[in-house]
């Protein structure tokens, strides 16, 4: 058996983000009464949500600004497209977005069904560019935390994926050889990329079935896939 050690990217292979995410918005839109205010409808304010937060991510991503920006501007400007310059409203819904958000549990099917798999197979781990009190609270709602050895998060590492320096943290948490383990993510360049450039082979879960011209060690569209591989 070749590998030793399985590694798992968290939002968006595992938790379904954009499933708890989206049904957190709806909840504050109704909480804080947006309607009111004049924002048309939920969607709307969610899709405005999705543009801010997706720049403000990658702006984070590479540094440029803080964790505490972040979370303070994403809902400063949605709310500013609709001419709502309320800081303390937007900092209110900030602040209950992080606390409702990570407590939702949806997984992306068969999530639960290959990790059992798995775990008899390999030690199992988690790297994620996600906040470290928050990725635990998620892994502990959607009761994951049980299959997974060595949760290494960027915030405690001080990098962010693709940077090696996390993979190569991950790999000596673990005590584990690049040689010997494998990453699964769904992001061609952060997770993909990032973890071949640190030696490890990588397991692109690619549920839309995008197309794509990288070269990648393994590609699935189900979780159920894994059972196959390995």
């Amino acid at each position: 058996m070749k590998y030793k050690h399985v590694f798992f990217d968290l939002d968006r292979t595992l938790w379904d983000f954009e499933a708890n995410s989206h049904s957190t918005l709806e909840e504050l839109f109704s909480i804080f009464k947006l309607k009111k205010k004049g924002i048309q409808n939920a969607d709307v304010f969610i899709r405005i949500y999705k543009i801010h937060n997706e720049k403000l991510w990658g702006l984070y991503r590479v540094g440029k600004i803080s964790q505490i920006d972040l979370r303070r501007e994403r809902f400063q400007k949605t709310l500013a497209d609709f001419g709502i310059k309320d800081f303390a409203l937007a900092e209110a819904i900030g602040e209950q977005y992080i606390s409702i958000c990570p407590t939702k549990n949806k997984l992306f099917p068969f999530s639960i069904e290959v990790l059992e798999y798995l775990s008899k197979k390999y030690k199992l781990h988690i790297i994620t560019n996600g906040f470290h009190k928050v990725q635990h609270v998620k892994l502990k709602y959607a009761n994951l935390t049980k299959y997974f050895d060595a949760i290494i998060t960027s915030e405690k590492v001080g990098v962010m994926k693709p940077n090696p320096k996390i993979f190569e943290f991950a790999l000596e948490t673990a005590n584990a050889k690049s040689s010997e383990s494998v990453y699964i993510g769904d992001d061609l360049e952060v997770d993909i990329l990032g973890c071949q450039n640190c030696g490890m082979d990588g397991i692109y879960f690619n549920p839309k079935r995008e197309k794509h011209v990288e070269k990648v060690t393994f590609e699935i569209s189900c979780l159920s896939q894994l059972k196959e591989l390995l």
